[in-house]
């Protein structure tokens, strides 16, 4: 790969970029947090897998049938106000959490009616929040922009479950609590972000459009299709995560501060993979590095499949965070320079299907698997069905695999 030094830090000399930062970096800390309780509590509640997926469903469900009037929603009102209010709603959860993990448990069914209120939200907040990017920092610095606010995500992804697992030693109810306020802290931030160029300007001009016209788009962009749908199928058949309680409980014998440590792992990967991404951006073999990102996670998947040495595992989750990483900031860039603004959150709500449904229907196909095949089986597995994925999708979408550079960004208009 070709690269060349970009700004480094020069998207952080916008307050409302910053302000945006600071919101999603606390949002994402406590909803990491709250998927160490969550997985911890279900399982020592139930003790099988399977629900450990249907945790994974019960986000997925009404996340796939909101996510396309939320797209819509996002071109036609005030992303920054969408956004407020999501961060609202998840604070919410975190308090249902509280109050349903201070009363004796009555079976994982109120955990996973609060988690499709928090799936609810997501579908709204995740148009919004990759639609509103563009709009809070001028076009020369989007790609040190998108760098930079991965890195704050894959940051909070390292700390929040660290943190959640030792916190969830003092009881579940703390570990709620902390999230519920982390999620107020991100509401304020957002409270006081303003846009460059609201994408208000064009409500008149989107409310005639059509709801399903993100799916056009994406459609008549051969690109930008194989990059979301690789990256659907990857993770899909390689999502490891949601067996994680049952991993560190089975066959690495950790409790919940391993298990923080196990779901901290891949974002310490991806974090440092996106703070070299922010002062060395891929310029050069773009497809082939995102074809190499995937099948370094489906090794790493493999890895981790067969490990039973607690820092062998950690090693292996790392690499799979490289990965991730990697096919996850050209997917990203791919999608936004692109797309029109006025569409762009139709779009973006077309990618977070294929992203929703890679990580909630993944967890759950990872419940599924675990409980026909076993948990070591269902692992090993996934990350060989990731390769097969990857190899095919070189074949299918040759446009994608031999793609040198990035479009040029389309101003808004």
């Amino acid at each position: 790969m070709t690269t060349v030094p970009s700004r480094g830090l020069e998207a952080l000399r916008h307050s409302n970029f910053v302000r945006y930062f600071l919101a999603r970096f606390f949002a994402t800390l406590a909803v990491q947090m709250q998927g160490v309780a969550v997985g911890w509590q279900v399982y020592e509640i139930t003790g099988q897998t399977l629900d450990l997926g249907l945790v994974g469903l019960a986000q997925f469900l009404p996340f796939v049938l909101l996510i396309l009037p939320a797209g819509q929603l996002a071109d036609r009102r005030d992303r920054r106000g969408i956004l407020f209010a999501c961060y609202a709603a998840e604070a919410l959860c975190g308090s249902l959490l509280l109050l349903a993990s201070t009363s004796e448990p009555a079976g994982p069914w109120p955990i996973f009616l609060i988690i499709g209120i928090y799936g609810a939200a997501r579908a709204f907040m995740m148009p919004a929040g990759q639609a509103i990017l563009p709009n809070l920092v001028p076009p020369q610095d989007f790609p040190n922009a998108v760098a930079l606010s991965s890195s704050s995500f894959q940051i909070a992804v390292i700390a929040g479950p660290a943190l959640g697992g030792v916190l969830y030693l003092a009881g579940a109810p703390v570990v709620y609590f902390v999230e519920a306020s982390l999620l107020t802290v991100a509401m304020t931030l957002m409270l006081f972000t303003r846009l460059r160029q609201g994408n208000s300007q064009q409500a008149n001009h989107a409310a005639g459009r059509s709801l399903l016209e993100g799916l056009r788009f994406v459609k008549s962009r051969p690109v930008v299709l194989g990059a979301i749908s690789l990256d659907l199928f990857a993770v899909l058949f390689g999502g490891a995560t949601a067996m994680l309680p049952a991993i560190a409980s089975d066959i690495l014998h950790v409790g919940p501060t391993g298990l923080g440590l196990l779901r901290t792992a891949p974002g310490v990967g991806a974090a440092v993979t996106a703070l070299m991404l922010a002062y060395f951006p891929i310029r050069h073999h773009v497809g082939r590095w995102m074809f190499d990102g995937v099948a370094l996670f489906g090794v790493a998947t493999v890895l981790f499949g067969v490990s039973d040495y607690f820092p062998l595992s950690l090693f292996a989750l790392f690499l799979l965070g490289m990965g991730d990483m990697i096919s996850v900031y050209i997917r990203q860039m791919l999608v936004q320079l692109e797309t029109p603004d006025a569409i762009r959150g139709r779009v973006s709500a077309v990618n977070s299907v294929f992203i929703g449904a890679s990580n909630e229907l993944g967890e759950f196909e990872s419940g599924v698997t675990a409980s026909l095949f076993g948990l070591v089986p269902s692992v090993i597995l996934g990350g060989v069905a990731t390769l097969m994925v990857m190899s095919l999708w070189s074949r299918l979408f040759p446009v994608l695999r031999d793609m040198d550079e990035f479009p040029r960004a389309k101003p808004p208009a």
